[in-house]
This record gives C-alpha cells, structure tokens and sequence, in this order.
C-alpha cells in the first residue's frame, strides 16, 4: 500500500485557496475513481483506490490510500506518521503534494529528501519523519506584488483564469501521481517536472 497524502487546511473558506491545492490534486484523483465519501482516521480524510497499472506494462495495480490532514497545515505530519505507523507503510511508498510558490501556476516537480523551503506543512512532517520521501510541489506562482506577505497569498483563492486551468493542471498532477507510482522518481521526474 502506498500512502499519497495531499496538503491543506480543513474548513470551508480554505477551499479553493492556493494552499489547498494538494487537498483539491487528491480530490479529484479519487473522484475519478468513483470516490465520494471519504472516512475519518487518525486525523485524516482517508479514501482507498486500487490504481491499475498501464495495460501494456502489465503492472498489475497497487492500493493506494489517499489522505487528507484534518490538523490544520502546520500540524500535518501528526496525521501521516499515524497512518503510515498503523498501515505499517515504508516511506519510500509516501508521496506529499503541496502548493509550491518558487513555481509558476500551472508547473509541477518531484522532490525527494530536500529541505521544506519554509512551508509548514512540510517542516512538521520531516520534522516527525525525517525528510527521506517524495513530494510533489504543485506550483501555485507568487504574490504579484513583492510586498505582499506570502501567507496571504497562498490563503488567496485562486483568481478566475487561474481556476478556469485548475482541471487541467490537477489532472496533470493525478497522472504525475500515477507515473511516479508505477514509474518511478527518475521516469516521472523527466516527464514532469518543469
């Protein structure tokens, strides 16, 4: 079983913020496995799929349960070191999606064993964990003006043009997901990042 954790903070007025698109990148990967209720464990939102390797690899299909962290952000890594102590899962097999702002909107790259880069959520989970997992930093851009406190920003809803590509890009991040799964970092990494 892997573990792909999107991050977010709960509530409604969070919801279609910068900072939750790690939230709204899991959401849809299980809408489109006919996923409409998600279940509640150790501070989570947890749903299971089974994602079915490419039919001409002939991968077979691996259990995935995607999370939700019910902490609020900066508490993240409470929830993921539970689940991932309970179901007894490796952290080779954690994959974290997070907002990134050193990204431009629409961007995506895979990251593995590198510093948190000042986002909470991440310093709480390397914090608990250490830092030897995968990420995937879904570019969110940055404030507009210099001045504007990023915090701010990233609590911003997205503008209008920006939530018109939102499909688009969180399905780019479902198959992004998929590749690394079955692919691997190197694999997914060339074919998404940037």
């Amino acid at each position: 079983m892997w573990l792909v954790i999107g991050l977010g903070n709960p509530g409604a007025q969070y919801a279609l913020t910068r900072h939750n698109v790690g939230f709204m990148a899991v959401d849809l990967l299980a809408a489109g496995y006919g996923i409409a209720q998600w279940g509640q464990e150790h501070k989570a939102w947890t749903a299971k799929i089974k994602l079915e390797g490419p039919s001409d690899k002939q991968l077979g299909a691996e259990q995935i349960l995607l999370v939700k962290p019910q902490t609020f952000m900066n508490l993240s890594g409470t929830s993921v070191q539970a689940l991932m102590t309970f179901y007894k899962i490796p952290i080779e097999k954690i994959l974290v999606l997070q907002d990134d702002i050193d990204q431009p909107f629409g961007a995506m790259r895979f990251h593995k064993n590198r510093g948190h880069g000042g986002h909470n959520g991440i310093r709480n989970i390397s914090e608990l964990m250490g830092a030897d997992y995968t990420r995937l930093k879904l570019g969110v851009g940055r404030p507009p003006h210099p001045e504007m406190n990023v915090a701010d920003y990233v609590l911003q809803k997205f503008s209008d043009e920006e939530q018109s590509k939102i499909p688009d890009f969180l399905n780019k991040a479902g198959d992004a997901v998929e590749s690394y799964i079955f692919e691997g970092l190197s694999k997914a990494s060339t074919k998404f990042n940037g």
